[in-house]
């Protein structure tokens, strides 16, 4: 029974190291969105440039 209870409470130890692996990916995906949110909104820049090149012909 003693056992059960050791190796339970060993679970809810935080494992050394894992915050580095997990704030590694963490920063992986935030360079992800970021790059996503900059190329979706020079398109969106370019688009707009567009509309106004088109507008301005006769």
């Amino acid at each position: 029974m003693s056992d059960t209870a050791d190796t339970t409470a060993g679970a809810d130890r935080p494992v050394k190291g894992d915050g580095t692996s997990e704030e590694k990916s963490r920063r992986k995906a935030m360079l992800i969105r970021a790059g996503i949110y900059i190329f979706a909104t020079h398109l969106f820049a370019g688009f707009v440039l567009l509309l106004f090149a088109l507008g301005d012909r006769k």
